[in-house]
């Protein structure tokens, strides 16, 4: 009887871990990080100022960007980028940044970023 009830409370207690393991409503697998691998990933880097790289992960998420020294030879060295990544919101939805970054800061643009409202006529 002892045994019964202890296999019956160790029983239930594992099957209590299970249940609230179990992944939430909603969930998708291509955003579980803990599942993505790589497919494929590229590194170039001429030592000079100027590299290139771009990767993608089996859950969405893509990156790509270049760089060079803009001004080389020169006092005013400055580095140049230019590049975009990608990926999935909790939601479901493709955020996707495109940006620059060089003497002007970094300039990113994307569909679900903010804009500023027009400056209007008069100013």
């Amino acid at each position: 009887m002892m045994q019964r009830l202890l296999f019956l409370t160790v029983a239930s207690v594992c099957l209590a871990g299970f249940v609230s393991c179990k992944p939430q409503s909603g969930y998708n697998s291509r955003q579980d990080e803990r599942y993505a691998h790589i497919l494929r990933y590229d590194n170039i880097n001429h030592g000079d100022g100027t590299y290139s790289y771009n990767y993608e992960t089996s859950n969405g998420i893509k990156a790509e960007e270049n760089g060079y020294l803009k001004g080389r030879g020169t006092n005013n060295e400055i580095q140049t980028v230019q590049g975009s990544y990608q990926y999935y919101s909790p939601e479901g939805e493709l955020i996707r940044v495109v940006y620059t970054a060089d003497e002007n800061g970094f300039n990113p643009s994307g569909d679900h970023l903010p804009t500023p409202p027009p400056i209007p006529p008069v100013i």
